[in-house]
């Protein structure tokens, strides 16, 4: 019986991949048609009209969620992005199981980062092109690639005519890079939660069950604008910053050094990174610039707190100044904005995980290792409704930086992992 079993299954993997393989043209037609799209985070409209009219290519029943900014704000893990929602949905399919199998969403963002500067890059960031076994453009690994894979691996379970047990829910959801406040948690606020969560991010065919804490602060530094001639006069603001700049270098040298979790060293080569991403100062080069402002990242691990980190970065500054006269009569001011998240971590012996794991080292045939990332992603707000969720997408290159790209054989790999576990899932 066992064996007569294993056939049955073995004969349906390999109809799964047939249809996949003969079809995979479509499949890349697609993705390069959603990177055409320049659905920047804030502007993800287009690319939402696009995604309904292939969830209704499938009779998927939709949803169309526009954010309540007065609901999602008032939850503990929302981040507020600053961009009005109007307008902006997010974009749900339903395929209804034929029976009470265990239900699944598979997520995936339509928003991306800026292309700029273009100068940075050597081909058009919204082209498509496909040169050999890469896909190029702004979106294509970060995660257009992984939302068309969610697509098809359900296209090709129902093309077959496959009964999935339990129902499958697509998110095609709004401003992830922002911190997803009205995108994932938005849907989940909705009421559209189901029993496993899988993104699709870029992670390179690893599953990924942890991501870092992450913060966004701002520093303020005063100083006094004279005429250039008179520098003397002055104070300039940007030389005092220079002395944050160098103790929040430090700090972070240190922190890459002694704070490490296994999770992440695997999966992004980097625990903790403290990025200093914005400065702005002055705005006339033969003025002394009366005001420095800074703007940073820092993310940290699992078993360190938000309350622990900000105490940390308001030291660092605070020492950083000691003994300096003007400042300590006109002290650096702190401001925490944006992201504010604390670390995701999934029990990698929880049976969602596992059976996710077996299915897709026995689809591609080899291990499949299991990571962290340094950076966020939607799965986390799993966490908040007692759900299981993790990540698992293809093989990118330069994500959020020029010629970024995706590989088309991983994409096809990923599709192929999804519509296995859609079924093994649903009849777990």
């Amino acid at each position: 019986m066992t064996q007569e079993v294993n056939k049955g299954v073995n004969a349906l993997k390999e109809k799964i991949r047939l249809y996949i393989e003969e079809n995979k043209e479509e499949l890349f037609k697609t993705i390069q048609d959603v990177v055409r799209i320049k659905s920047v985070v804030g502007n993800e409209q287009e690319m939402q009209v696009y995604m309904k009219k292939k969830y209704e290519e499938l009779n998927l029943i939709l949803h169309e969620i526009e954010p309540q900014y007065e609901k999602v704000s008032a939850h503990e893990a929302f981040i507020d992005s600053g961009i009005p929602f109007e307008d902006r949905k997010n974009i749900i399919g339903i395929h209804k199981g034929v029976s009470n199998g265990k239900s699944l969403t598979i997520h995936g963002h339509v928003d991306v980062v800026s292309p700029e500067p273009y100068s940075n890059w050597t081909m058009d960031p919204w082209s498509g092109d496909i040169i050999g076994n890469k896909l190029y453009g702004r979106g294509s690994a970060d995660m257009k690639a992984g939302l068309i894979s969610n697509w098809f691996a359900l296209k090709t379970l129902i093309d077959l005519g496959y009964p999935i047990a339990g129902d499958v829910q697509l998110h095609s959801v709004i401003e992830e890079e922002a911190g997803g406040g009205g995108g994932a948690l938005a849907c989940l606020e909705e009421g559209f939660v189901t029993d496993g969560y899988i993104s699709t991010e870029p992670h390179n065919l690893n599953m990924t069950i942890s991501h870092g804490g992450i913060m966004y602060f701002r520093v303020y530094v005063k100083g006094r604008t004279a005429h250039a001639g008179l520098a003397h006069e002055g104070i300039n603001a940007i030389s005092k910053m220079m002395k944050i700049l160098s103790a929040l270098d430090e700090l972070s040298e240190w922190r890459a050094k002694n704070v490490k979790f296994d999770l992440f060293e695997k999966g992004s080569g980097q625990s903790v990174h403290l990025n200093l991403g914005v400065l702005k100062a002055g705005d006339w080069v033969s003025t002394v610039p009366g005001e420095a402002i800074l703007e940073g990242r820092i993310g940290f691990i699992p078993g360190e707190t938000r309350e622990e980190i900000k105490q940390l970065v308001e030291d660092t500054i605070m020492k950083a100044v000691l003994g300096d006269e003007w400042m300590a009569k006109n002290p650096p001011v702190i401001e925490w904005f944006g992201w504010s998240t604390e670390p995701w971590y999934q029990d990698p012996e929880n049976p969602f995980v596992k059976l996710f794991m077996e299915n897709a080292e026995d689809v591609m045939g080899h291990k499949v290792i299991m990571v962290g990332r340094a950076g966020g992603n939607d799965a986390r707000f799993t966490q908040y409704y007692g759900k299981q969720g993790l990540c698992f997408g293809p093989i990118g290159e330069n994500m959020h930086g020029p010629d970024e790209c995706v590989h088309l054989d991983s994409v096809v790999e990923v599709t192929n992992v999804l519509a296995n576990y859609i079924i093994k899932w649903s009849e777990s």
